[in-house]
């Protein structure tokens, strides 16, 4: 009997696939439990339905993700912090204050988990970061850092 798992069934499938079990299997267990239903017509237009919206959310957010990467490739973020004496910072620029940065100038909200730095930035100067924005999808931006003015804060 063809059925369509409505929740993950260890041995059988994940949730959403169509799965060929036993008529046994499938009236005594799948149906009672409510982790499938039998695929009639209406459940596999449904699952076709589902995979071509999670297709079109998949391919959207590509298309996104690619055109926020060639908008970010290449540019250089300049952050301002406070130094002490010798040029070290007190503390250090983290990739949170990076991507609430790329927030306020591009508008591109950004997990600070994606921000790859390739070093701690304890001190002035360039550093460059890589920046995940989807699956397969980075763009390499440079962190510039500069001392904080003391007139401004």
């Amino acid at each position: 009997m063809k059925v369509v798992l409505l929740q993950d069934v260890k041995g059988t499938g994940k949730k959403g696939e169509l799965a060929n079990v036993s008529d046994g299997y499938a009236r005594n267990y799948l149906l009672p439990h409510k982790l499938a239903k039998e695929a009639d017509a209406q459940a596999l237009n449904e699952l076709k339905n589902a995979e071509q919206s999670k297709q079109y959310k998949i391919d959207t957010e590509t298309k996104a993700a690619k055109a926020n990467a060639k908008r970010l490739e290449g540019q250089v973020l300049i952050m301002s912090a406070k130094a002490g004496k010798g040029g070290r910072l007190f503390g250090s620029v983290t990739s949170k204050e990076i991507a609430s940065e790329l927030k306020k100038k591009y508008s591109i909200s950004i997990d600070k988990r994606k921000v790859l730095l390739e070093s701690d930035i304890k001190a002035f100067g360039t550093y460059n970061a890589e920046v995940k924005l989807y699956t397969g999808i980075t763009a390499k931006i440079k962190i510039k850092v500069i001392e904080a003015d003391e007139n401004k804060q």
